[in-house]
This record gives C-alpha cells, sequence and structure tokens, in this order.
C-alpha cells in the first residue's frame, strides 16, 4: 500500500498517523496542510474531507478516510497495532474514545492557543488546565500499574494517547506530576517508529 497523508506535521492527530505509518514501514507521502491559512477549508480539500480538518488519508484517488482514529485502526488492522483478542481490542477502542473526548479536546487544546495563537493569557485556559489535569490523572492511575494501555505492548491506543501527551508542556501541563505517564512515555520512545512532534 503507497498512500498520501494530507496533514500538519506539529498537529497531534496528524502525528500519531505518522507514527502508525514509520511503525509498520508502510510507504507513504506526506502532503503538509497549513490549517491557519485555510488550506483545510479549500473546495480541494473539502471533497476528500467535508468537515474540513487534518489529517485526511488518500487511500487511493477517489478514497480518503478522515479522522485520526479512524485511520489508526484502519492502518493498524491484521497488525501487532490492533490486539487479536475481542475483549482486548474493545479496550484499546475505550483508550482511543477517551483520547478525542476526553484528552484531546483539553490538552491538544490549550497547546494550540499557546503555540499556535501565542496568548498565554486566553481565558479559556483555566479550564482547559483542569480538565487536562483530569485526564492525566485518568491516565497516571492506569499506567500506575500497567506498562501499555492495552496488553502488553504497543497498540494504537497508545499511539493515540502519545501524540499529544508528550508535548503537554507546550499547553502548560507539568509532567513531573505523572510519574507513570512520564515512565510510559519513555517506554514508547524507545519503540522503532515513534518520534517526538515537531512544536510550532
Amino acid at each position: 500500500m503507497s498512500c498520501t497523508v494530507h496533514g500538519t506535521a506539529a498537529s497531534g492527530n496528524c502525528h500519531k498517523v505518522r507514527m502508525a505509518l514509520d511503525i509498520l514501514g508502510e510507504p507513504y507521502e506526506w502532503r503538509e496542510i497549513d490549517v491557519l491559512k485555510g488550506e483545510s477549508r479549500t473546495p480541494e480539500f473539502l471533497a476528500m474531507n467535508p468537515n474540513g480538518k487534518v489529517p485526511v488519508l488518500a487511500i487511493d484517488g477517489v478514497t480518503f478516510l478522515p479522522e485520526s482514529n479512524a485511520i489508526l485502526w484502519y492502518l493498524g488492522e491484521g497488525t501487532t497495532l490492533v490486539p487479536d483478542d475481542r475483549l482486548a481490542r474493545a479496550r484499546v477502542l475505550q483508550w482511543m474514545f477517551f483520547e478525542q473526548y476526553s484528552h484531546e479536546p483539553a490538552i491538544a487544546v490549550a497547546r494550540f492557543i499557546r503555540c499556535f495563537l501565542k496568548r498565554n493569557d486566553d481565558p479559556r485556559l483555566p479550564e482547559l488546565a483542569k480538565r487536562g489535569a483530569a485526564a492525566l490523572g485518568v491516565m497516571e492511575r492506569h499506567l500506575a500499574t500497567h506498562d501499555w494501555f492495552v496488553g502488553d505492548r504497543l497498540t494504537i491506543a497508545d499511539l493515540a494517547l502519545f501524540a499529544y501527551t508528550h508535548k503537554a508542556a507546550d499547553g502548560g501541563f507539568d509532567l513531573a506530576r505523572y510519574p507513570a505517564v512520564s515512565a510510559w512515555l519513555a517506554r514508547c520512545g524507545q519503540q522503532g517508529g515513534v518520534t517526538e512532534m515537531p512544536t510550532p
């Protein structure tokens, strides 16, 4: 399979897709999209994803898959990144839903405000800090007794959560307060294909 990723390198939702492709050794082309310049709102982009968001996986010239975690599942299916066991597969989805519903809306948004918009006095930041700390607390409690989010090896659940967590400091979060999360980040970083995301 050779595909094209339309994404933003400094976006965690895009970086998780890049890591999955790199881990699996899949050939791909990266096309950088500048969302601040409106490049995800052009007619050409909206034809691929009417929601106007990155990333989009172009599987071929006519088949496009948006939504980062859907892309992770598509890429990981049938590989070591997705377990065979039925309950374990549901657990992977559990953590991926947590990432998109409880984690990303706080940690990623705080990072976007601080790093992309350069607004350190934005009135939304205190509430985002509270919600992000709660999400990191959930992760900390789980990782205190587990090396990985599901099973005994890295899965797409880990990739989904690694992307924005390892750059949480960009959003004002102190990872030193979460030793189990920090140890998990180090374990992830030792896996081939898991790389650091650039800061905008």
